[in-house]
């Protein structure tokens, strides 16, 4: 089974069984949860496709860790101004592991 969801604000193709870094989520680690918003689902026998969303389709997944990536340098300057800018960011994140993609 194949699927691509939306969360976070970003669409991810997925299969079951996969480990995907997504937007941090507010649940602790171990959690169950359920992912709805499905936007394309295909299989051996059938393909959806969602306007936007395929119905009553359901992606559970299990919590592994939190964490953040790597830093990130942001630098800015302004020409002939003597302005220099220095800055870094980390990106939190939210490990999960798909166990099921369904379709009622």
């Amino acid at each position: 089974m194949y699927a691509i969801i939306r969360t976070g604000g970003k669409q991810y193709p997925v299969k079951e069984g996969d480990v995907l870094r997504i937007e941090k989520l507010p649940v602790e680690p171990g959690a169950k949860i359920n992912i709805e918003d499905v936007l394309f689902y295909r299989d051996d026998e059938k393909v959806l496709v969602g306007k936007p969303l395929v119905e009553n389709a359901r992606l559970e997944a299990t919590v592994l860790r939190h964490g953040k990536e790597r830093k990130i340098r942001v630098f800015t300057y302004k020409r002939r101004k003597r302005y220099e800018r220095r800055k870094g960011h980390r990106q939190q994140f939210t490990e999960i592991k798909i166990d099921k993609i369904s379709v009622e």
